[in-house]
């Protein structure tokens, strides 16, 4: 399926997608919030610190009387300058954040967006990678596509088996913290692949410049279902 059309696809099947985070959290209490390189308020704060990028986003999140900040989809980001794994002097730094975040506790719970299958599954263990992470399988209309879910608690996927099934509004997994998450403060990474290559229990979620185009055609905005 095309670029544009897999996009419009999502769009028509997204009035009937579930939250990610549940029914319980009202869009009214979800908050944007700029990581980007171009937010000068970010040089004020220590990103490599988990703590320190914590106080930042939940004072956020609480001056805007909000539960959840959310954002990120093609960002800039200088956070991940503090790890090898996204600057490999091999290759073009990474640092275009190529999924969603949504910033809020550690055990929250996470659920499916539509029915699927799991996928894979897996703890990528890099400093700044996922951490714990889930790829599921979706067919819709014919149509399939997967859905990551990064970030998760080892718990989520200690007794996961690949080819579950898991229905629309299950609660399939809970967010991690910064001991088990790659150092950030929790949040899950959720993002859209439409053809999932070769991966298994991992996809990029952070891409470089020269790649930029493949990966905003095989991950559209994951805003598109989760209407924020």
């Amino acid at each position: 399926m095309e670029t544009i059309a897999f996009k419009s696809f999502l769009k028509n099947i997204a009035p009937k997608a579930f939250g990610v985070l549940g029914v319980s959290i009202p869009k009214s209490k979800f908050t944007a919030i700029d990581l980007s390189e171009t937010n000068s308020t970010l040089n004020t704060v220590d990103v490599s610190s988990s703590e320190k990028l914590a106080v930042f986003v939940n004072h956020h999140i609480n001056i805007n009387d909000a539960q959840v900040a959310f954002g990120g989809y093609l960002e800039v980001r200088t956070i991940y300058k503090r790890s090898e794994y996204f600057n490999s002097q091999a290759e073009e730094e990474r640092n275009i954040h190529i999924g969603m975040d949504l910033w809020c506790p550690a055990e929250t719970p996470i659920y499916a967006v539509f029915d699927a299958t799991v996928h894979s599954f897996k703890n990528n263990t890099n400093f700044g990678d996922y951490g714990p992470t889930i790829i599921l399988k979706h067919t819709i209309e014919g149509v399939p596509f997967y859905t990551l879910y990064g970030h998760l608690s080892l718990g989520s996927i200690a007794d996961l088996e690949i080819g579950t099934p898991i229905k629309q509004g299950e609660s399939f997994a809970v967010l991690g913290d910064a001991s088990v998450n790659g150092d950030y403060p929790p949040h899950l990474h959720f993002q859209i692949i439409k053809d999932i290559q070769n991966y298994v229990g991992d996809y990029p979620g952070v891409c470089a410049k020269k790649d930029l185009e493949f990966y905003k055609n095989n991950c559209p905005n994951p805003n598109i279902l989760l209407g924020l």
